[in-house]
């Protein structure tokens, strides 16, 4: 036997050495085993083998009770099913909470290329166009409050140039703010403009200033653009909507002032052929193919990045040779910096 009997009557713990070492029965109490088995029969089953095959799984010893006992059903851990594993849950996200669909299951550039689609599919017409700004009008504001932090942002924003516009120029700002508002899912995972977005839309919006900055405008222009680049790229945060308002911001601003304040034909006329062209080109092509594309830039060769600097120069050359001769041209167009030669 494995057990001896001592003189006291009581039972010695079994050899584990021994070859009849009692075990459980599961089949003659259930499926739970005989819970009113002696101590040396619990004792066999107080550790259970892992499913993973890494250890045991402990219970607990001593007496067990009905709802101590082990469940090998519910109370051990499964291995995993192969095809059915959950995905993980977003860090912060409470239970039973989903994700914005509109900026999980769809990013900017994938709503927009099924906007174009759908566009393209309903035969361009005149119903396929208002349903094409209907629906972009619908993204756009439900995108808005979304980026509710980033929709006050702009908001705020465009309320203080238009304080420090001149009335006239207030046209520029509106429109600025309602192109800002209604782009705001290129922001992508940001509730918030940032800084550098920030010094981009105030470049936009350097034009509708002019009155008050006058031949510093050229110049607030290149620092703003020279800074949000950097910034954005230090903090890493660079978006498709800064990308977009950088480049429609240059266009802006520098086809304005060559028409306004440059006296060179050719210098105009380059400013519509770096900036005006390819915003048309990218348009008329992600039009036709329904799907939205880029406007081609290379680190290396920027032309309109090299005629920014040209017009800043020449702006710049004019300023200082109008103070040498200490007077400027006054016109209906604002303070203009063409120096006026003595008769």
């Amino acid at each position: 036997m494995a057990g001896a009997s001592t003189g006291s009557g009581t039972t010695a713990p079994p050899d584990p050495t021994a070859d009849d070492v009692p075990v459980p029965d599961t089949a003659d109490n259930g499926e739970h085993g005989d819970l009113d088995a002696p101590a040396s029969r619990r004792e066999a089953v107080e550790t259970w083998p892992s499913p993973e095959g890494t250890g045991t799984v402990g219970l607990p010893a001593g007496p067990m009770t009905s709802a101590e006992a082990p469940r090998p059903e519910t109370d051990l851990p499964r291995p995993a099913t192969p095809g059915r594993s959950r995905p993980p849950r977003a860090a912060g996200r409470a239970p039973g909470q989903t994700a914005d669909r509109l900026c999980v299951e769809s990013r900017s550039r994938s709503a927009t290329d099924e906007l174009l689609r759908g566009l393209r599919d309903e035969g361009w017409g005149i119903t396929a166009w208002s349903h094409f700004l209907g629906r972009a009008t619908l993204r756009s504001i439900r995108q808005a409050i979304h980026h509710a932090p980033a929709l006050a942002e702009a908001t705020a924003l465009h309320a203080g140039l238009a304080v420090a516009a001149h009335p006239r120029h207030r046209r520029w700002v509106a429109a600025s703010w309602l192109l800002t508002v209604t782009h705001l899912g290129m922001l992508e995972n940001r509730r918030t403009l940032g800084p550098a977005n920030v010094l981009t839309l105030i470049r936009a919006n350097l034009p509708a200033m002019e009155d008050r900055l006058g031949p510093s405008l050229p110049m607030l222009a290149l620092a703003t653009d020279f800074l949000d680049g950097r910034i954005s790229r230090a903090t890493g945060t660079e978006t498709p909507f800064g990308r977009y308002a950088d480049f429609l911001a240059d266009a802006a601003l520098w086809n304005w002032y060559a028409a306004r304040h440059e006296p060179s034909r050719w210098l105009r006329i380059a400013g519509l052929a770096a900036w005006v062209l390819p915003i048309a080109a990218v348009a008329t092509s992600s039009f036709a193919g329904a799907r939205m594309k880029d406007v081609p830039r290379s680190p290396w060769i920027r032309p309109a990045a090299a005629l920014e600097i040209l017009l800043g120069a020449r702006a710049l050359q004019r300023t200082i040779r109008s103070r040498q001769t200490g007077r400027l041209d006054i016109s209906r167009k604002g303070i203009g910096i063409r120096p006026i030669r003595a008769k």
